[in-house]
């Protein structure tokens, strides 16, 4: 299917190294690129970030993560495959797949695979994103495009319009190996 010129452009900015600001289930977000470290570096001096607490991945499907996945028991992978697409992040043993300014100083990274229409187009043109809720450090997570705009005028490369999807509350987190909620919705 033929992605919107917006998403396109999203994509090519991103591949550029861009930080971009866009909505996702429940708040806006702020993504790049997981793989240019510079990119990172970039979102979290801009988001006020330690690099220490690791940053979300988020995907159009979960085949997008399959290089983390390997050597997972089915009922990990049942796990996943039951609550995805959908508003649910789960912490996943990384096996060192992923560079440290990805992970922070944790043994596992959040990966959430998104039912928000821009979220997985934009994933499908680009991979998997980073993907942290559009706020500075502290201050409540942005819920419209004006507000996104207030708290980063001008650090942005590009934000990317729609609309949030509908959600209260950001995704529930859960670890993986034991299922236990981590951060509730």
């Amino acid at each position: 299917m033929v992605k919107s010129w917006r998403v396109q452009e999203a994509a090519r900015e991103i591949r550029a190294g861009a930080v971009i600001a866009y909505p996702t289930e429940a708040v806006w977000g702020l993504g790049c690129d997981p793989w240019n470290e510079e990119a990172v570096d970039r979102l979290l001096l801009i988001k006020g970030r330690s690099v220490g607490k690791g940053l979300i991945l988020v995907a159009d499907n979960i085949r997008q993560f399959d290089f983390l996945f390997e050597d997972f028991p089915e009922l990990w992978m049942d796990r996943m495959a039951s609550t995805w697409p959908g508003p649910n992040t789960w912490l996943v043993p990384h096996q060192n797949m992923l560079p440290e300014w990805i992970t922070g100083v944790h043994e596992t990274v959040a990966l959430r695979v998104s039912d928000h229409p821009q979220v997985r187009d934009l994933c499908s043109l680009v991979g998997p994103l980073v993907s942290t809720s559009a706020n500075p450090q502290g201050r409540p997570a942005a819920r419209t495009r004006i507000r996104v705009e207030q708290y980063f005028r001008g650090q942005l490369d590009l934000v990317l319009g729609g609309n949030l999807g509908g959600r209260k509350n950001p995704s529930v987190i859960r670890d993986l190996a034991t299922g236990q909620v981590v951060r509730p919705d």
